[in-house]
């Protein structure tokens, strides 16, 4: 401890300083070290926690809107996805959710202007705060003009539930999903089919892997039973919260999954532009992450 003693002398102050050693000194440097090293990592889980919350938050809101728009359109669900192979498509585009193509092009406007296309898509109207789209985990961008511009969306759509334009997949286009349920009206869902709240709406999809508005789950190997064919076509989920994704389900609630598999989780490819099919054909037999998947995406058609 250092100390200070000050007495006069012949009219004068005369000082007598003790200070501290250099041993004192490095214990107190550790010590600070030591009480930094084990606050900081409560400081990183708190910051990821929070960032679960709010996506949690973000995909109920999203979800929310979904549920609105079918009660204001006789039960028809929104589409999950454009479909430029059907002939009708021009018309039909206007009842997807959104029509961005996500990937890292700078002259994608999509990437990171809301205006260039959330603004314009069916679910807009029901709540205009595109924060909701996007999961604040979720740091990807586009540098555009020498700036980096965060990307607007982080959300995709579970395909079978609107499917591409609404088709229904029987014209064999949907072809990892043939002989499936296609929930194009929220009716569709229920305890035979695919219940609400075992079938997800919306799930965090990772940066280098989303493109358009829907996330297709390859069902191969679900029924019948084939655990060893179990693959990935291209669409992967995000692990934003430490090995887990956010997801919403049709009955309203959301919740962050863990991923247990790391075959679920490859190697980013943030050189991709997220539609060169990077992961396509991506086979993982046995992945219990994908039996999660497929058991949350809808239901054999009987």
């Amino acid at each position: 401890m250092k100390t200070i003693k000050a007495t006069v002398r012949n009219g004068g102050l005369r000082f007598h300083v003790k200070g501290f050693t250099l041993i004192e000194l490095l214990v107190v440097i550790a010590i600070i070290a030591i009480l930094a090293s084990m606050l900081l990592p409560a400081l990183g889980k708190g910051k990821l926690k929070a960032q679960g919350l709010q996506c949690m938050s973000n995909h109920r809101q999203l979800t929310l809107c979904w549920h609105m728009y079918a009660d204001d359109n006789h039960d028809v669900l929104v589409y999950a996805s454009q479909d430029p192979n059907n002939p009708h498509h021009a018309q039909l585009d206007q009842y997807a959710w959104t029509l961005s193509e996500m990937d890292f092009n700078p002259g994608n406007p999509a990437n990171y202007d809301i205006n260039a296309d959330i603004t314009k898509r069916p679910l807009w109207p029901y709540n205009k705060n595109a924060g909701i789209y996007h999961c604040p985990a979720d740091h990807s961008y586009v540098t555009v003009n020498g700036q980096n511009l965060p990307r607007v969306r982080t959300m995709s759509m579970n395909l079978f539930v609107g499917g591409f334009d609404g088709n229904d997949g029987s014209d064999g286009s949907i072809t990892t999903g043939n002989g499936y349920q296609m929930y194009l009206k929220l009716s569709h869902l229920s305890a035979a089919t695919g219940p609400p709240d075992k079938i997800f709406v919306f799930l965090d999809e990772r940066e280098d892997c989303i493109n358009w508005g829907n996330f297709m789950t390859d069902m191969t190997g679900y029924d019948p039973p084939n655990a060893g064919a179990y693959a990935f076509q291209q669409d992967l989920p995000a692990f934003y919260h430490n090995r887990a994704a956010g997801f919403s389900f049709a009955d309203g609630h959301s919740e962050v999954h863990r991923w247990l598999d790391q075959r679920t989780m490859p190697p980013m490819l943030y050189e991709t532009t997220a539609d060169t099919g990077a992961y396509a054909n991506y086979l993982v037999p046995r992945d219990q992450d994908v039996a999660w998947l497929q058991d949350h995406t809808t239901r054999p058609l009987k």
